[in-house]
């Protein structure tokens, strides 16, 4: 295997996005910091990013306890000036989060939990709503009771549209998200708590993403797999998703979703031609490209925003920010209550089948689930 360190700048094709920081700061500063999925790629970007603003306390909440024992190593640096504290737990254990909430009192909320692998989901769609549907609620509704200021979920360009389970679970958990600013609102329940959302699209050399599994791959006389030669995505760097996380936080009123222009979609065919060629090699000759067809559930292409979408301006042209339909909380809240009951018993056509009543334009790219009403 050729070792090679990519620079991913270079493959998104496009200008690399910077934010302003002295929104992000006033967010941070001083203030207890909660970061859920801590030890995941996105997760452990922004324990980063966050403890270069100063805040007063950072709890690193996974249920991964490798990454977790790691990941505090690696934050020793900081330990000097900011408390850091370490939360083993599972986001769809409602009465272990309730713990967590209780013990630390958390400002702020980055909800990065969750499952994300395609495939796998479409595999595991119960486990698909346990994580990324009651385990949203179950942070959101903590976040509620105990008087976060600002609560941010990160999501997926896949959540548009959805092709697959998913990209349809983070869609329900958006709804809810949403919904739960309006139950707020509207002066139905009594809060100040800011509930927000981030959408963003692929990111490069994240866990099990394209760009490590094809640097895995290179080699003369190796091949690459590619799913499709048409197949296309949004890329960003993880440091760009993570600053959009951070930076919708400080910018946002409630009940917006928030995305980056990231220019066009690349096509995944180009982007492995090029890291081919950037390891020296040329395709097809040193390094063959083989097409494996598409997994279950998996697009062409992705979408950022739906049809419906109401687009607003923001103080930075890189920044777009959505504002979708919002649906009745009790009807949401009832609809995840029933996915969780059929989920709770692995019943995968029926959780599927309770989804897309939820989200509609789910349309499944899965033949074992495509015909389901």
């Amino acid at each position: 295997m050729i070792k090679i360190d990519y620079d991913l700048e270079n493959l998104l094709e496009r200008k690399p996005i910077l934010l302003d920081s002295q929104l992000i700061s006033g967010l941070i500063s001083g203030k207890t910091i909660l970061i859920t999925g801590a030890a995941g790629s996105i997760g452990s970007e922004i324990v980063k990013q966050v403890a270069g603003f100063n805040p007063g306390n950072i709890i690193l909440l996974d249920q991964a306890e490798t990454p977790l024992f790691l990941l505090d190593l690696e934050m020793q640096a900081f330990k000097s000036h900011i408390n850091i504290h370490i939360e083993i737990a599972d986001v769809s254990n409602k009465a272990s989060i309730n713990q967590v909430f209780k013990k630390h009192r958390p400002d702020v909320v980055f909800h990065a939990a969750a499952y994300k692998h395609v495939e796998l989901m479409e595999n595991n769609p119960s486990q698909a709503v346990l994580v990324n549907v009651m385990g949203t609620k179950n942070v959101a509704d903590m976040a509620l009771r105990y008087q976060v200021g600002t609560f941010v979920l990160i999501s997926t360009d896949k959540a548009v549209k959805p092709g697959n389970v998913m990209g349809a679970s983070k869609r329900v958990a958006e709804k809810y998200i949403q919904a739960l600013h309006t139950y707020i609102t509207e002066g139905v329940k009594d809060s100040n708590t800011k509930f927000l959302i981030t959408r963003f699209g692929n990111v490069l050399g994240s866990n099990g993403s394209v760009v490590p599994v094809f640097a895995k791959q290179i080699m003369p006389g190796g091949n690459i797999t590619v799913t499709h030669p048409e197949i296309k995505r949004y890329f960003m760097t993880v440091k760009e998703a993570c600053q959009l996380v951070l930076d919708a936080g400080a910018m946002g009123r409630g009940g917006e979703i928030y995305t980056f222009d990231m220019g066009k979609q690349v096509k995944i065919l180009d982007l492995a031609i090029k890291m081919i060629r950037m390891a020296g090699l040329e395709p097809e000759t040193d390094v063959k490209i083989t097409y494996v067809g598409l997994r279950p559930g998996e697009k062409l292409y992705e979408e950022l925003l739906t049809d419906t979408s109401k687009m607003l301006p923001t103080h930075n042209k890189n920044i777009l920010i959505s504002r979708d339909a919002c649906e009745d909380y009790d009807y949401v809240a009832k609809s995840i209550k029933d996915m969780v009951r059929h989920s709770k018993k692995y019943n995968s056509i029926q959780v599927v089948r309770e989804i897309k009543k939820l989200v509609p334009e789910f349309i499944s790219a899965n033949s074992e689930f495509e015909k389901l009403d």
